[in-house]
């Protein structure tokens, strides 16, 4: 690996690392002692029949995504096994805890080891399978908007003011999304030089592109459409039931509604992509949204926020971590031509 590879990784791991490790201070710096009293006090008094029940609907999802894999693998003319693919997914998760985007990669290269699929062809479907899901937190986060529209904008409002200073500095206009703007243009400029002025970029991107474009749409080549769809409902069910059953958990928000419920979903969901596996923002955003709902009801509404953020944290991470290692044992380590032979499913997938 050259330096520039090695400085660009260190970054891309350390800095959002470095990020959620200051907002995990902050979640608690930000308490009161009478918070932090009321925080330990909810965790110890939880019903942790809701988070474990969540937890197991965690794995079907798992399971169920895993499955899903075989329907765009199997147009490619690769038959892989279940638990392969299972581990491989695992594993993925578990990575995208310490290197940020760097799951799906490694998910590739796992089942290239286990069941010999080249990795740009199985990437590509991680491609096609991370648009569907994309599709479908875009539905939910619009539904959510649409039904409860002036309790999204004043989270939002909050959400800014938290991380943004003061009042004052949200009202001023500036915007980070400037920077971003410039960020992306800064990045086409780069891109577009090394297009048409670098043969060799320009090749090795024609030729990934067409691998993630056979991905993409073995899709619609699949002879099951409707199985994939009916898997990709059963994974989003149950990582909303996750989500949601641990609500169940704390006599003060076990009322709250799905409007509630769901907008704590997205900023969960948002929180997950600004730090390793949503270190620090998880369960600080989340926390935000329910102390948003509770606080008039309840004296310690962010306190009882962030206890909620942190056990419904706490388990989905623990889950991930126990399963990602489990699967880092049990996967395959050499892919052999006589593995073809035997039998690849599981119960007759």
């Amino acid at each position: 690996m050259s330096g520039k590879k090695l400085v660009g990784m260190t970054l891309k791991t350390l800095l959002p690392l470095a990020l959620g490790i200051y907002l995990f201070w902050y979640f608690f710096a930000s308490m009161s002692p009478e918070s932090k009293t009321f925080f330990y006090t909810a965790l110890r008094e939880a019903n942790y029949f809701w988070v474990v029940l969540g937890m197991v609907l965690g794995v079907i999802a798992y399971f169920s995504r895993a499955y899903r894999w075989k329907y765009v693998l199997e147009p490619l003319g690769y038959e892989t096994k279940f638990w392969n693919r299972y581990h491989a997914v695992m594993i993925g998760y578990l990575i995208n805890l310490t290197i940020p985007r760097a799951g799906e990669a490694s998910r590739s290269a796992m089942l290239y080891r286990s069941d010999g699929v080249p990795f740009s062809t199985s990437f590509g479907t991680i491609i096609a399978e991370r648009a569907v899901d994309f599709v479908v937190l875009c539905s939910i986060a619009l539904l959510t908007a649409f039904i409860g529209f002036d309790d999204f904008m004043e989270i939002k409002r909050q959400i800014e003011v938290q991380f943004g200073g003061s009042e004052q500095v949200v009202a001023s206009g500036f915007q980070w999304k400037y920077v971003i703007y410039g960020a992306f243009v800064l990045g086409v400029i780069v891109f577009t030089y090394l297009f048409f002025f670098k043969k060799s970029f320009r090749d090795k991107f024609i030729n990934f592109v067409r691998e993630v474009m056979a991905g993409l749409f073995s899709i619609f080549r699949s002879q099951f459409p409707f199985s994939y769809l009916l898997h990709t409902a059963i994974i989003w069910v149950c990582y909303l039931a996750m989500f949601a059953l641990p609500f169940q958990a704390l006599d003060a928000t076990s009322q709250l509604d799905s409007g509630a419920i769901m907008l704590g979903f997205i900023a969960g969901s948002l929180g997950i992509t600004f730090t390793n596996g949503g270190i620090g923002t998880y369960p600080l955003l989340v926390g935000l949204v329910v102390a948003f709902y509770i606080g008039d009801t309840h004296p310690e509404g962010q306190a009882v926020g962030n206890a909620l953020g942190m056990l419904i944290w706490t388990s989905q991470t623990i889950l991930m971590i126990l399963l990602g290692l489990l699967s880092l044992v049990l996967l395959p380590r050499n892919y052999s031509k006589e593995a073809e032979n035997e039998p690849s499913e599981l119960s007759g997938e």
